[in-house]
């Protein structure tokens, strides 16, 4: 039985050596250091990892190496979506059978689906596992918005659906899904800067590419949240937002490595076709982290 998600869940950035590979080593050491930071569980193979410009053995070998590095200290979940249906049934029992808790399913990322298309998609690939699935709404990935009253729907015909992670940045939709359909799924907010709103709100966490860079201030906003602790929340969200909107408002994975440089971590360049931060962002970033960690020290 796979424990009820919640809290703060990092997005894991994904190293490349300088040859391109997956580096396996600095790999398991950002694992740690999320769960050393606290966080309530680590995602293999989402956005922020750059699962899209890796080939389907790559990404069997980033789910394996996160859950044999986490070693049962958080739930895994590993996000299996892929441009077929074939496939992303075949990532999913593989990502079941490595020891993933939970999968999460992006619709198709380069046609647009119909809403049927999609559905019979999500329906095929929650029917091929027994395990927790978080659907992923990714409308501008995928070109097709899950609106809430059909994530209820589905929640409710497919036992396995437990869970959504909308990363449409509208809090009026994901204030829908918590207190319309919070009864039959538990909502996970993939916009970072709206973690205050989010949890203020009833979500039931956040899943933030950020949590690579600042795992412990991100659990510890959470807790004073879950603990009723508003001011003290709004307080510490004030000192990590200047870095929060700067790296939300750049282009967001290479923003995430630049952070992860500064702070003395780094993983390597993102996978081209992507490019590295220019030189501006990359100083503002650094500078941000520096002002943080004085403030905190």
């Amino acid at each position: 039985m796979s424990p009820q998600l919640s809290g703060v869940l990092t997005a894991l950035a994904s190293p490349f050596a300088p040859d391109g590979q997956i580096d396996e080593k600095t790999l398991r050491r950002l694992v740690d250091r999320s769960v050393d930071g606290g966080v309530d569980g680590v995602v293999a193979c989402g956005s922020t990892g750059e699962f899209a410009a890796m080939n389907g053995a790559e990404r069997r070998q980033v789910v394996e190496t996160v859950v044999d590095q986490v070693a049962g200290r958080v739930p895994v979940i590993a996000q299996t979506g892929a441009v077929s249906t074939k496939e992303a049934v075949a990532l999913s029992r593989h990502a079941r059978a490595a020891g993933a808790s939970v999968l999460m399913v992006v619709a198709p990322y380069y046609e647009p689906l119909t809403m049927d298309e999609t559905l019979r998609y999500l329906r095929t690939v929650a029917d091929a596992v027994d395990v927790p699935i978080m659907l992923y709404n990714l409308p501008d990935a995928t070109g097709v918005p899950l609106p809430p009253e059909t994530v209820g729907q589905l929640a409710r015909e497919v036992e396995n659906i437990q869970y959504i992670k909308d990363t449409s940045g509208d809090m009026a939709q994901a204030g829908q899904l918590i207190h319309r359909y919070g009864d039959v799924i538990s909502t996970f907010i993939g916009w970072d800067s709206l973690l205050l709103q989010a949890i203020s709100e009833g979500a039931a966490g956040v899943m933030a590419g950020t949590a690579n860079v600042i795992p412990a201030e991100l659990v510890s906003i959470h807790r004073a949240l879950r603990d009723g602790e508003l001011e003290r929340a709004r307080a510490e969200w004030a000192r990590i937002y200047p870095l929060m909107d700067t790296m939300m408002s750049a282009p967001f994975i290479p923003a995430v490595k630049a952070a992860l440089e500064a702070a003395g971590f780094p993983i390597g360049p993102p996978r081209e076709p992507l490019l590295g931060l220019d030189a501006a962002t990359t100083a503002r970033i650094s500078a941000l982290y520096e002002e943080l960690r004085r403030r905190s020290a």
